[in-house]
C-alpha cells in the first residue's frame, strides 16, 4: 500500500528492509500510526534484505526449541536423524567477540545474543515461515543430517521469501509504505528533538512529512563507490554490490550532520566470495545464488595460480565475509575456486549449478587452466604441491576435521582433500560487498546518540546504519538478526517517545 498524504504519523521509518519491517512491526505494536518512506521504486522494496538467503543466526538449546517454528513439521523419526548441537546466547556472544577479534561494541553484541531467539519467535508470531537450512547448513555423515557453524534457521523462500512475508504482515497490520520518496532532510522541532522527514517525490520537488518520531533503517553506503573508496580504500571502487544500488549513505549522513556519533568500524565491510562476471549491484533474479560459498571443500587460487588463503581455517559461516576483501587484494581483484569429481557433490548446488552462473570444466588441470584463462604449469605446479602437502586424516565436512597441509604458506587446516579425480571445475570469483560496518552510535533502546553519548530525542536507528557490532568479520546469518532485534528496540522506543513516553 501507498502512504497517502494528509494522514498524520507518529513514526515514520526510512527504508523498507528486514530492520526497517521489524521496527514499524514493533510501533505498530506500541499503538502509533506508522509509515514507512522508501527510495527505491516498488519493485526494488526490501533493500539489502531481499537478496540474501534468508539464514538467521538464532540460539536455541536443541532441536526441540526450533520445531514449533518450522513450516514444515518434523516427525519424530526425522528428529531423530538430525544431529544439531546447542548453541547459546553465551556462544553466540563469544562467536561476536572472536570474530571481531575483540573490537565489537560488548553492549550490543550481548543484546544482540540475548535478545534473538525471542525476535525469531516474534517474527514467527507476525507470520513468517522458517524452515532448517539442509541445503546450505548440513552435510550427511554417519547416517544423520548433521548441521555444522551454528546456523541452523532461515526463512522459507529466501530474502525473496522474507520480504514477501514481511510485506504480508505489514498489510495486515495496517502500516503504510510510500516508495520513491528518498529522505532528503530530518525536521527538527525547537528544542531539536527529531519530528518528521523530508523526502523527494518523484516529480522532483521536496515535501515535509511530520511525525512523533523517525527511525532510520536505510542501509549503509556500500553501493556508493565514491564513499566505499574514501572509507576502505581505492580498490573498494570496483567491487560488485551484491545487493541493492539504493543503498548509497545519504541517510547516514543526514544522521551525522544532525550531530550523530559515528560508530564502528568505518573501514570495514561485510564482503564475500562473489561471481566474476555478475552484474555490477544486484540481480533480482539470481539474487543470492551469484555466492560462491563452498569454497572450504577446495582451493582457491589468483590469477598468477598461486594460493592465497586458508581455505578451512573454520567454518564457511566464520570466514565467508572477510575473504571478498582478500580477493579484492589480488591482482586483478579476481580468483578462482577449484573442485573435482570427489568434492563436486558436496558443493551448494543452487550457487554452483544456477543458469547464468560463470563455470569451467575439463578432464586435466592444464586443460582447466586454459578454461579460466591460468598459467597451466603455474596451476600444475600450485595443484601438485597441494596434494602432497596432505596429511593423512579422516576427512568430515560436518566438523572441523583437521585434515590439514604442512609446510604449504599459507596452510589449509581443515578439509584438505586432493584434487585429483577429474571432471575439474574451476569458478572465477571476485569480490561482493554486501553492507558497511560504519554506522551511527545507539543504546539498548536503540536511540540514536550524540557525540557526548547522549540521546538526539525522536532519533532511533536499526540494520546497517547501527555501527559497532561487527569489525573485520561477521558470524553468518547475524544481519538479519541484527536488523529483527534493534529494529524490534527501535520501533518500540519511538513509539513510546511519539505519544511522550
Amino acid at each position: 500500500m501507498d502512504g497517502q498524504g494528509g494522514r498524520s504519523w507518529d513514526v515514520i521509518v526510512a527504508g523498507a528492509g528486514n530492520a526497517a519491517f521489524c521496527a514499524a512491526f514493533a510501533a505498530r505494536e506500541g499503538g502509533a500510526r506508522v509509515l514507512l518512506v522508501e527510495k527505491a521504486p516498488r519493485a526494488w522494496l526490501g533493500g539489502n534484505s531481499y537478496f540474501t538467503a534468508g539464514a538467521i543466526r538464532t540460539t536455541y538449546a536443541s532441536l526441540d526449541d526450533l520445531r514449533p517454528l518450522l513450516e514444515e513439521r518434523l516427525t519424530d523419526e526425522e528428529a531423530a536423524g538430525i544431529a544439531l548441537p546447542p548453541y547459546s546466547p553465551a556462544q553466540f556472544l563469544a562467536d561476536m567477540v572472536r570474530l571481531t577479534e575483540g573490537e565489537c561494541d560488548r553492549e550490543l553484541a550481548g543484546i544482540l545474543a540475548r535478545d534473538a531467539a525471542d525476535a525469531v519467535r516474534w517474527l514467527h508470531g507476525k507470520g513468517l515461515r522458517f524452515r532448517l537450512l539442509f541445503d546450505r547448513q548440513s552435510f550427511a555423515v554417519g547416517g544423520k543430517r548433521r548441521f555444522f557453524g551454528n546456523l541452523t534457521l532461515g526463512t522459507v523462500g529466501g530474502g525473496q521469501g522474507l520480504i514477501a512475508q514481511e510485506l504480508a504482515a505489514a498489510e495486515r497490520l495496517g502500516i503504510a509504505i510510500r516508495c520513491e520518496s528518498p529522505v532528503v532532510g530530518l525536521l527538527r522541532a525547537e528544542g531539536g528533538a527529531v519530528r518528521g522527514v523530508v523526502v523527494r517525490r518523484p516529480d522532483g520537488q521536496t515535501e515535509e512529512i511530520a511525525a512523533g518520531a523517525v527511525v532510520l533503517a536505510a542501509g549503509g553506503f556500500e553501493a556508493n563507490a565514491a564513499m566505499r573508496a574514501a572509507h576502505l580504500g581505492p580498490d573498494w571502487a570496483r567491487a560488485k554490490v551484491r545487493g541493492t544500488p539504493h543503498n548509497t549513505g545519504e541517510v547516514l549522513r543526514l544522521a551525522l550532520a544532525a550531530g550523530a556519533q559515528p560508530h564502528g568500524q568505518w573501514s570495514g565491510a561485510h564482503a564475500i566470495q562473489w561471481d566474476a562476471n555478475a552484474p555490477d549491484t544486484g540481480d533480482r533474479g539470481l539474487t543470492n545464488l551469484l555466492s560462491r560459498q563452498s569454497y572450504p571443500l577446495g582451493i582457491v587460487v589468483n590469477a598468477r595460480a598461486e594460493r592465497f588463503l586458508d581455505e578451512g581455517a573454520d567454518f564457511r559461516n566464520y570466514t565467508y565475509a572477510k575473504y571478498g576483501a582478500a580477493i579484492l587484494a589480488q591482482p586483478g581483484g579476481i580468483a578462482h575456486q577449484l573442485f573435482d569429481a570427489t568434492t563436486a557433490p558436496l558443493l551448494r548446488q543452487d550457487e554452483y549449478t544456477a543458469p547464468g552462473i560463470t563455470r569451467v570444466e575439463a578432464s586435466t588441470i592444464r586443460g582447466l587452466a586454459t578454461g579460466l584463462g591460468l598459467d597451466p604449469a603455474a596451476l600444475e605446479g600450485t595443484v601438485r604441491a597441494f596434494n602432497a602437502a596432505i596429511r593423512p586424516g579422516a576427512f568430515n565436512p560436518a566438523i572441523k576435521d583437521g585434515k590439514r597441509t604442512a609446510g604449504l604458506t599459507p596452510p589449509k587446516s581443515n578439509w584438505a582433500v586432493p584434487l585429483d579425480t577429474p571432471p575439474f571445475l574451476g569458478f572465477p570469483v571476485t569480490c561482493g560487498i554486501t553492507f558497511t560496518f560504519g554506522g551511527v552510535r545507539v543504546d539498548a533502546a536503540a536511540r540514536v546518540l550524540d557525540r557526548a553519548g547522549r540521546p538526539l530525542p525522536g532519533l532511533h536507528a536499526a540494520g546497517e546504519l547501527v555501527g559497532g557490532l561487527f569489525h573485520h568479520n561477521y558470524p553468518g546469518g547475524s544481519g538479519l538478526t541484527s536488523g529483527a532485534v534493534f529494529g524490534r528496540r527501535a520501533g518500540r522506543a519511538a513509539a513510546a517517545f511519539a505519544q511522550g513516553g
